[in-house]
């Protein structure tokens, strides 16, 4: 458990409501679904609590017990002000925990949802076909950008990067904002060639993108370091695929930018026209 600030603890997080079905002819204490007029209270007061909503979520938590406790012969209907509070609720947790994953400028996810979704994968790793690839894209001479044309330039840059990333990737994989102006591409169930061809076709996309559409004189690049793990050899971690990543990506810069670098057989290539023109300068930061 974190700490937030002194003697503050985060508070455990509350699991996902059940799926409710909405019924208008529902007559009994139970909806066909099974759902009972306590379970709705209940769940109610779940998400409420969850909100920090405490006293909303006590008033729901009595109005179950007094359910528990009458002694009804008839079964009561569930009001329709209930049913809309429960169709509000829903609403409104699905959103607030859309955008908990979702990077505020670009829309797209975020660093929490990136660690959380490479474990997930990496558990379900004998399930999957191929391997895993991470790719780490950074922008280069961002800086430059911002400066020369402002930081809302700079913004719409970010953005429009991030749509010709995730333009045309297969149902699995996504794109994440990894910090600043660098991004992760995660893409499952893809073997070693074609994980690097992807990410060259990302880059090249980027590179011939009209970005003078956006503002005279612009012109955008990026460099890109691919790590991929076959299924076989996954098992140790996002960590150390997110570090090899990291490496490969300081190697593309180094030897020039606007390349991507990859291993194969303990040695590293830079791919596309960038193989055939430049020398590789190699990072010692590279995890083997």
């Amino acid at each position: 458990m974190t700490g937030l600030g002194r003697g503050i603890a985060e508070p455990e997080p509350v699991s996902d409501p059940p799926e409710w079905a909405v019924h208008e002819d529902t007559g009994g204490a139970n909806t066909p679904d099974g759902t009972s007029l306590v379970q709705l209270h209940e769940s109610i007061a779940t998400l409420l609590a969850s909100r920090g909503q405490w006293r909303q979520a006590y008033q729901h938590l009595r109005s179950a017990l007094e359910l528990i406790h009458a002694d009804k012969t008839e079964a009561p209907r569930i009001p329709e002000q209930l049913r809309r509070e429960v169709d509000r609720l829903r609403r409104e947790h699905a959103e607030a925990r859309e955008q908990s994953i979702r990077d505020s400028l670009t829309a797209s996810y975020n660093r929490r949802y990136l660690d959380q979704r490479l474990v997930t994968l990496l558990a379900d790793r004998h399930t999957m076909v191929g391997g895993l690839a991470v790719a780490l894209v950074d922008l280069d001479w961002f800086k430059q950008v911002n400066d020369t044309f402002g930081h809302l330039i700079g913004d719409r840059v970010l953005q429009r990067v991030v749509d010709l990333l995730q333009d045309g990737l297969p149902e699995e994989a996504f794109c994440a904002r990894y910090g600043g102006e660098e991004f992760a591409l995660v893409l499952p169930g893809v073997d070693g060639p074609t994980a690097v061809a992807m990410a060259e076709a990302a880059r090249i996309k980027i590179e011939s993108y009209p970005w003078s559409k956006i503002v005279l004189g612009l012109r955008v690049t990026v460099s890109i370091g691919i790590a991929h793990e076959p299924t076989l050899s996954l098992g140790s971690g996002p960590e150390r695929q997110l570090r090899q990543a990291d490496g490969l990506l300081y190697t593309a810069k180094q030897s020039g930018r606007n390349a991507v670098a990859y291993r194969v057989g303990g040695r590293t290539f830079l791919a596309g026209p960038a193989a055939g023109r430049r020398a590789v300068t190699e990072s010692k930061a590279l995890v083997y």
